[in-house]
């Protein structure tokens, strides 16, 4: 199918032309057959937006994929075919084409039965294997009704290292290790074991058994470890979500700031194993992923997200609004150099009233805030009441 499309010109590479290959295809081989047209057809719709944002320029041409980098996964994009049946309070029921019936864990409300209609009906499927085995993703259509305003407070949140989420109320949401000191000791002594596996494999051979057992081992343990983190993230947003109104989040650049330090071979990079570090826990935080469940989760609410510019957030007194590299005395204490103000606190609080001042301006007098805004070019933010 790639090489085909491929020879094609570019004016004929349309869906409806692939289409009608697909269909020719399930004809003459029989092992393509086999397989439900409904998932072919959504193969083939990835398949072109895929080549759309190639065209676009936001990415390379399209081109086949190791099967250890791939996500394997199984589309049902019909979701009368999928004969959902709730057994118990735990477990449910439903149908795979060509595989016959699976049971999965009923962990959330589904649409089925009498409780489904033309509006609330569940309308397809996807089955995932994760390194912790196979999930199931429902596609849920549902009517949804216009959330009214919140009525809560405003927040501005400085997100960070040491203390994933500082509030502006002086508040703090902290989360621990994701891992156990065992699971975290046994992750050790497993990527030990990875390294002296494959030094000992020839080049180009295949991996061993053993090889591939300590990748999963090692691919188990990472999957707890995420599934923790979101877990946490999720719970975490929800109540910031439910508390607070318009929530002031800094807009920043993440994939510059997990850049390697390395630098070329003529002009080499300093402190590099530093930011290496520094990288990880940064992509550990998983900022970004935050920021998305926030938008989705205070718009459902009548809230919203409003991103203010980064710098000087972490410089700027709260209090008089003077900004100076010494401000920030430690990571953590905050000392405003002004003789007439002397304001003292915690350096993420502060940066968190910062942002939520920034973030008032941004919407001030444009009423309902319910889509996320951007504060690029707003003033400097007025001094908060200490």
């Amino acid at each position: 199918m790639h090489d085909w499309w491929t020879m094609l010109p570019k004016e004929r590479r349309k869906p409806a032309a692939a289409d009608s290959a697909i269909r020719q295809g399930r004809k003459d081989l029989p092992w393509l057959g086999i397989l439900p047209a409904q998932a072919a057809q959504a193969v083939l719709k990835t398949y072109y937006r895929a080549w759309v944002n190639c065209w676009e320029g936001r990415t390379a041409a399209p081109d086949f994929k190791g099967r250890i980098r791939s996500r394997v996964a199984i589309d049902i994009p019909q979701g009368r075919d999928l004969q959902i049946v709730r057994l118990n309070r735990r477990w449910g029921r439903m149908w795979v084409p060509k595989i016959g019936h699976i049971l999965f864990r009923w962990t959330r409300y589904l649409p089925v039965g009498k409780h489904a209609d033309r509006e609330n009906r569940v309308t397809g499927a996807r089955l995932v294997k994760e390194a912790d085995g196979w999930h199931v993703v429902f596609r849920v259509q549902s009517q949804a009704s216009e959330p009214a305003p919140h009525a809560g407070p405003a927040v501005g949140i400085d997100r960070g290292i040491a203390r994933p989420l500082a509030l502006s109320d002086g508040t703090f949401r902290d989360h621990g290790p994701w891992l156990s000191h065992g699971e975290a000791e046994r992750l050790r002594r497993l990527v030990k074991t990875q390294e002296r596996r494959r030094r000992a494999r020839k080049p180009g051979e295949k991996n061993s058994r053993r090889l591939t057992r300590t990748y999963n081992q090692i691919a188990q343990l990472r999957a707890t470890a995420k599934r923790r983190a979101v877990d946490w993230q999720h719970k975490t947003t929800t109540e910031i979500a439910e508390t607070f109104s318009r929530i002031g989040m800094e807009d920043l650049a993440i994939t510059n700031m997990v850049r390697s330090a390395r630098g070329t071979k003529e002009t080499p990079g300093r402190n590099v194993r530093q930011k290496a570090g520094l990288n990880r826990a940064i992509a550990a935080e998983a900022w970004g992923r935050t920021v998305k469940m926030l938008e989705c989760k205070s718009a459902d609410r009548g809230g919203g997200v409003v991103k203010v510019p980064a710098p000087n957030t972490s410089r700027r007194s709260s209090a008089c609004g003077l900004t100076a590299p010494g401000n920030r005395e430690t990571q953590v204490r905050f000392v405003c150099k002004n003789p007439g103000c002397g304001f003292e606190g915690n350096a993420d609080t502060n940066a968190g009233r910062n942002i939520d001042h920034a973030a008032g301006q941004a919407v001030s007098g444009r009423g309902d805030f319910g889509a996320t805004r951007s504060a690029k070019r707003q003033p400097p933010t007025r001094p908060h009441a200490a």
